[in-house]
């Protein structure tokens, strides 16, 4: 690679920083590990995105330094190392890194090696794009009240999202990772969402159930029983997720889950001075502090015998399934630091738009 000092910086924290800051890191630098060094710039751990997803499913404070979480005997080469790509190959190879640093006398990084740069495709990766028969089934019936009065003419899966409509978008992002079976709750302007399904031609398997009234976020999945035998994910069509699902899914079923929500890290400013009382007396004020939280986005993968739990053309909203579902058996939740769009608000669909506009 022959990286420069500064182009090195981008890829090499301090034991320090923040679980929160090093996820940003990680975002910034496109890249699904860095490393860490001490003052004097020699290599003491290494820290993926697989640790910081598992750290935040065990409760690990966002302020935590990630000393307490990073892998401390990263993998690596010396620069007088004898055939040191050789070396580089079978690291990458055998062990499945995404990235080795190369350390000089003194221990300190003086380059990085990539897979890409060795390797036609990445050793976890398929070489061909992986192809999945589960549904993906889009909960796209409900009335859109929080976009009004845009949805008093659209339906919301209808509504343009750069150039073309959000539901478009979703299936994008699912077909991106092999899956192309999509199921359509619908009631709210069906009509309208047939008809632009009838009148584009699509690459996907498109199907749709319709609601004879409105049955909440969970109550229209109840109407899959005759459709769905496999895992299946559910989405919100007000939701945009860009995250490799596939390896979502293998998550999930590793973990034997009935339910598994994907939350998505957020930071959420109350727009006020909190006061900090104590036997009637204040002790601090604290002015518009910043709150750290697991956001649920709207995405679910679910396996088939959930459906056996939902009441038949009852109104059902997912908060009472998933309760449900945590008294027999296991609900996991999968995180993810960044990716999620919430286009069911005024604000967030303009912010969204904006930073579409802003990333071309």
């Amino acid at each position: 690679m022959n990286l420069n000092v500064e182009e090195i910086k981008k890829f090499t924290v301090s034991a320090e920083i923040s679980l929160k800051n090093v996820m940003k890191f990680l975002s910034d630098a496109k890249s699904r590990v860095v490393f860490v060094v001490d003052e004097s710039g020699k290599l003491t751990g290494s820290i993926t995105d697989g640790d910081v997803r598992r750290a935040i499913l065990k409760g690990v404070d966002f302020k935590q330094p990630i000393s307490e979480i990073m892998f401390k005997a990263p993998r690596f080469v010396k620069r007088s190392d004898r055939k040191l790509e050789e070396k580089v190959k079978n690291y990458l190879v055998e062990e499945k890194l995404y990235a080795i640093p190369l350390l000089d006398e003194q221990d300190k990084i003086v380059d990085v090696f990539f897979w890409h740069d060795f390797l036609k495709f990445h050793p976890l990766e398929s070489p061909e794009k992986t192809t999945f028969t589960n549904p993906v089934v889009i909960m796209a019936g409900g009335k859109g009240e929080r976009l009004d009065p845009f949805t008093k003419i659209l339906p919301k899966p209808l509504i343009p999202f750069g150039d073309e409509p959000i539901i478009d978008k979703i299936m994008g992002n699912f077909n991106k990772h092999g899956f192309s079976n999509f199921i359509l709750t619908l009631n709210y302007k069906k009509e309208m969402i047939k008809m632009y399904f009838k009148e584009n031609a699509s690459a996907y398997k498109v199907q749709w159930v319709e609601e004879d009234e409105y049955l909440g976020t969970a109550g229209g999945i109840g109407l899959l029983k005759e459709l769905v035998r496999e895992t299946f994910f559910v989405c919100n069509c007000d939701t945009i997720i860009e995250n490799d699902f596939k390896n979502i899914l293998l998550w999930h079923k590793a973990e034997k889950a009935l339910i598994t929500i994907i939350g998505c890290h957020k930071e959420m400013v109350i727009p006020y001075g909190i006061l900090e009382m104590e036997e009637g007396c204040l002790k601090a004020i604290n002015e518009k502090p910043m709150f750290d939280f697991v956001i649920n986005t709207g995405v679910y993968i679910i396996e088939p015998e959930v459906l056996s739990l939902i009441p038949a053309k009852q109104k059902l909203d997912m908060d009472y399934l998933i309760d449900k579902v945590m008294s027999r058996g296991k609900v996991a939740v999968y995180p993810i630091c960044e990716g999620w769009l919430d286009l069911g608000q005024w604000k967030e669909y303009k912010d969204s738009l904006y930073l579409l506009q802003y990333s071309k």
